[in-house]
């Protein structure tokens, strides 16, 4: 496949964003589709102004997928539709880029993976945020054994979405609808990804069981009183979203993950990635690295003062290999270089047949979080059991590794 024919599905915010990655990696976008006939238009009126040829544009997505100038589409719609599409698409025979988001039941999860081993068509999730820098840095750090065992990790999704949410209407966009009558970790993949990354999620070991704990919903409401006290509806409306969701999980080789949701009380944007071991430690927060070898400790009161940033310090020697390579071959596209890199993998597993790096048992893994959450913290933050999508394959990763 010498250039992959790309339709999109879904052209809002984040669909618009990823068009201009796609376009930027020369690929071929033959067709487009949104529901809204102005968004699929706006589409089409720039990859027509990019590339010099105009794609056909629809808003079923049915249409699109019997287009037979379409190889591979990209679906970044409303989160309610992502796995119905991806399971669509591939039994039409069209690779699969799913943008992420959480899934809304077990069963979507067992789906899409039922879907992907009967039809075998390429699939990989969209999770940026596996091919960020520091993550990445992080990754190669664990695998050189500078932090020993991995005993706990952290992260999350920190970022005041205030604005987007409570002008939802306006905008048509469906995270309004999605706070107003659901309670979950509705968003888990940013820091879930990279996480599981490090763990071997899916590869030696798995996660088993989760609990879930909302807070009460005040901050959407307050933000509604003082910025929008005309909009009656919403003014008015009863917030179902915790404004602070923390998730426990529990995975099989013994170590523990926390995941936060944070996206309706004012504060900074951070994804609190941490990766914690029996030797040292890496935080996104402070964007340190501190190890057990008597120097770092001798800043342990003090630390702020003296090492915070000091991740940048260690880039020369643990800068991941992939990200050595692009900053050789220079960054592009958005959110620091992670979406175009994603895609580069994606584009290039597609043509020479290679396996996704973020596949169809990932994005299973982590999108049942969503769903999980719901009824943990709909039974008063029970526990609740994750499945095994990979039906035990899992373990051929510890097979592996003792060999």
């Amino acid at each position: 496949m010498e250039n992959v024919r790309v339709g999109f599905i879904g052209l809002g915010n984040r669909g618009k964003s990823l068009l201009d990655v796609v376009l930027a990696q020369k690929e071929s976008v033959t067709a487009v589709c949104d529901l809204y006939a102005d968004r699929a238009e706006s589409a089409a009126n720039k990859v027509e102004e990019k590339s010099g040829k105009r794609p056909t544009e629809y808003t079923d997505y049915k249409k699109l997928l019997a287009d037979e100038s379409v190889d591979a589409v990209v679906i970044s719609c409303a989160w309610e539709d992502h796995v119905m599409i991806a399971v669509d698409a591939m039994r039409a025979g069209k690779a699969v880029g799913l943008e992420v988001g959480g899934a809304y039941s077990v069963h979507q999860c067992w789906e899409l993976v039922k879907t992907y081993e009967e039809t075998k068509v390429p699939f990989m999730f969209l999770e940026n945020c596996c091919f960020g820098r520091r993550e990445l840095m992080a990754l190669n750090m664990v695998e050189l054994g500078l932090f020993g065992k991995i005993v706990h990790c952290s992260g999350g999704y920190h970022h005041d979405l205030r604005e987007e949410i409570a002008f939802g209407r306006e905008n048509r966009h469906y995270r309004l609808r999605n706070y107003l009558t659901r309670n979950c970790e509705n968003y888990p993949t940013h820091e879930l990804g990279p996480i599981a990354k490090v763990l071997k999620i899916n590869n030696g070991n798995r996660m088993v069981s989760l609990t879930s704990t909302a807070s009460k919903a005040e901050g959407l409401h307050d933000y509604a009183l003082r910025k929008k006290p005309d909009d009656e509806f919403l003014c008015n409306a009863q917030v179902n979203q915790g404004d602070v969701v923390t998730t426990v999980i529990k995975c099989a080789n013994g170590e523990t993950i926390v995941l936060t949701l944070d996206t309706t009380l004012p504060r900074f944007y951070s994804r609190g990635f941490t990766v914690r071991g029996t030797r040292g430690m890496y935080e996104e927060a402070t964007d340190s690295v501190f190890l057990d070898n008597g120097e770092d400790s001798k800043y342990d009161w003090n630390w702020r003062a003296n090492k915070v940033g000091n991740a940048a310090s260690y880039t020369d020697e643990y800068d991941h290999p992939i990200w050595k390579k692009y900053i050789e071959e220079g960054v592009q596209g958005g959110h620091d270089g992670m979406d175009y890199l994603e895609f580069k993998f994606f584009f290039d597993a597609l043509r020479n047949g290679k396996p996704m790096p973020v596949d169809v048992y990932d994005a299973a893994s982590w999108m049942v979080i969503t769903a999980l959450s719901e009824v943990s913290i709909a039974n008063g933050s029970a526990p609740v059991e994750i499945p095994d999508f990979t039906e035990g394959k899992w373990l051929r990763g510890v097979v592996e590794e003792n060999i």
